[in-house]
């Protein structure tokens, strides 16, 4: 089974994440941030990720320190539960709708930490979820999974749709990146040999 568990523990933030990428889509997130845990499910339940977040964070302070510690967080398990990616698709890519949202993105476990992020919300709050912070999320996994993500909002009026098409694409994305190739068996995928 490919799973991982990790704790992340600092003066602002006390994190736990469990992940099976070989789940149905099962989540147990509590962050204290109850749009942000709607979002976390989508991962769960779009990428058929088991997933379990416990977070305890400054929220009187807001929302910074925990939505981008759960995303480091969650790159770090991520990054453990995939290994070295032998026989691994690789790339992922996903178009989600709801309604009149539309948003795209692309992954690529190259190893290599890197975010191209444009959704131009149309509203500063998504329930008690500061929408500056969505980017921060990523940016933490990206940088700790070392993978290259493109998110892209193509359309869409409503921040929330705008959010929840993202999310859900990802999920998607992840997915389909972290499927086994039965063609490439055994074998990293790239020609480098490694990734």
């Amino acid at each position: 089974m490919r799973q991982a568990e990790i704790s992340r523990d600092t003066l602002e933030t006390k994190i736990r994440v469990k992940i099976n990428l070989d789940g149905s889509g099962n989540s147990q997130l509590n962050t204290g941030i109850g749009f942000f845990d709607h979002m976390l499910d989508q991962i769960a339940r779009h990428g058929a990720f088991d997933l379990e977040i416990e977070s305890v964070g400054d929220l009187h302070i807001d929302g910074h320190h925990t939505v981008e510690d759960v995303g480091i967080t969650l790159g770090q398990a991520f990054a453990k539960a995939v290994g070295d990616k032998k026989g691994l698709t690789r790339y992922g890519h996903a178009y989600v709708p709801l309604d009149e949202a539309l948003s795209r993105v692309v992954v690529d476990l190259s190893g290599r930490p890197g975010l191209e992020f444009d959704i131009p919300f149309t509203a500063a709050m998504i329930g008690a979820l500061d929408t500056q912070l969505v980017y921060e999320f990523f940016q933490g996994f990206v940088n700790h999974a070392g993978v290259s993500l493109h998110i892209d909002n193509l359309k869409g009026r409503n921040a929330h749709h705008q959010c929840e098409t993202a999310f859900k694409a990802f999920g998607r994305a992840l997915r389909m990146a972290v499927t086994p190739d039965p063609r490439q068996a055994g074998v990293v995928p790239s020609t480098k040999g490694a990734l």
